[in-house]
């Protein structure tokens, strides 16, 4: 089997404070939970960013570029900014701060859809900040917004204008025919790095056999063309990902995707799912692909094409 990438997703939008004391929030805590997943052996960080004053899901540029070269001058793991932010955003929010820093990879989601946070609002008792629980609660009429032509614009701006490439984040089968709509366009070419997304409420469920059902159509619409990646929210997050290191594929981990370690345990950091995951995969023999190795992989411009 191929060398294995690992991605850390060091802090999304989806989780609150309130959730996690280890949530990295301000510039500082991004910053070094970044470098120390790199270390521990992320090859591409997957960033969000948030308001340092109250942890706050945020598309604000300088919020962004307050940690972003400082970890592109710190390590040389890729740098994937995410285009999806959250779904309170306008799609020109979301792209600000991809367009201002051209990172060599973003991420792309690949179909509008509800996006249910709104069960963990029940188990949160002491809120940290009063954005906190409107914000989980609200998404239960709260729609996740991307339209076709939302994902032509991204592809557009990103892709063909600043040379970036994506992680088409796909959270249900309909999103890999999506996918293909857009490859018969010609408006992205391979090769492809599609991430499979579980475990989110509105969109496929965390089971085993939607993963092969995944990559059993992803192989009949793209072949040798694609390789793909693995992310599951909360608990099914290492069960699923390591299934995807046993079918040939990668894996994502992260805080955004869950707070814990093991059951009932909350992870202090990036780094400590990285750790754990690395030694999961290397136990299968796979061996884990290094930056330079992951940009061979997915043709990626290279750092020194990027505005960090």
């Amino acid at each position: 089997m191929s060398k294995i990438i690992i991605t850390c997703a060091v802090t999304g939008s989806i989780h609150t404070p309130s959730m996690s004391p280890y949530l990295p929030i301000t510039a500082d805590q991004i910053t070094q939970n970044a470098l120390d997943a790199a270390q521990a052996g992320a090859a591409i960080l997957h960033l969000h960013a948030r308001d340092p004053a109250d942890g706050r899901p945020s598309a604000l540029p300088e919020h962004f570029m307050a940690f972003l070269p400082r970890i592109k001058q710190r390590c040389d793991a890729v740098i994937n900014i995410s285009t999806g932010g959250s779904a309170t955003m306008s799609l020109d929010q979301r792209l600000a701060a991809p367009k201002r820093a051209e990172p060599e990879m973003c991420s792309l989601n690949m179909g509008t859809m509800n996006f249910a946070l709104y069960p963990a609002a029940d188990r949160i008792t002491d809120w940290k900040f009063d954005w906190e629980q409107p914000f989980l609660q609200g998404s239960e009429d709260l729609v996740f917004k991307n339209t076709p032509r939302d994902m032509r614009l991204v592809m557009q701006e990103m892709g063909t204008q600043r040379g970036a490439r994506f992680e088409f984040e796909c959270y249900d089968v309909s999103h890999l025919y999506m996918l293909r709509h857009f490859v018969d366009r010609g408006l992205v070419q391979a090769p492809l790095f599609i991430q499979f997304v579980f475990g989110v409420l509105g969109g496929i469920g965390p089971d085993p056999e939607n993963l092969t059902h995944m990559k059993l159509i992803a192989d009949r619409l793209f072949g040798d063309t694609y390789i793909f990646s693995v992310l599951a929210a909360g608990r099914h997050q290492m069960p699923l990902i390591t299934l995807s290191a046993i079918l040939g594929g990668h894996v994502r981990v992260g805080l955004e995707d869950s707070l814990m370690i093991a059951r009932g345990v909350l992870a202090q950091s990036n780094a400590e799912q990285v750790t754990k995951i690395r030694g999961i995969v290397e136990a299968l023999g796979r061996e884990v692909a290094t930056p330079a190795q992951a940009r061979a992989m997915l043709a990626l411009k290279g750092a020194d094409q990027t505005k960090m």
